[in-house]
């Protein structure tokens, strides 16, 4: 596994969170903001943007992805049995 993708797979699991129930303060849902987020941390990890690329594509689209399956998931589990 690359560098990158174990920073990608690090930051999407302590990054990317479902919106919270009943709209309270919580994970920013702002897709913007955490491609950002995301971009600024590799680079301080000396990950150029161009890595993340090469791993998964288009940033913003890779984590509109991680959000709708995030929310999927928050959504099933808040189904009554």
């Amino acid at each position: 596994m690359s560098k990158a993708r174990e920073f990608i797979d690090f930051w999407i699991e302590n990054s990317v969170h479902a919106v919270e129930q009943y709209r309270t303060i919580g994970a920013s849902q702002d897709v913007a903001e955490l491609s950002r987020r995301l971009i600024d941390a590799a680079k301080e990890q000396s990950i150029p943007e161009a890595d993340l690329q090469a791993e998964i594509g288009n940033i913003s689209d890779y984590i509109t992805d991680q959000l709708k399956a995030a929310n999927r998931v928050e959504s099933e589990r808040r189904k009554p049995a």
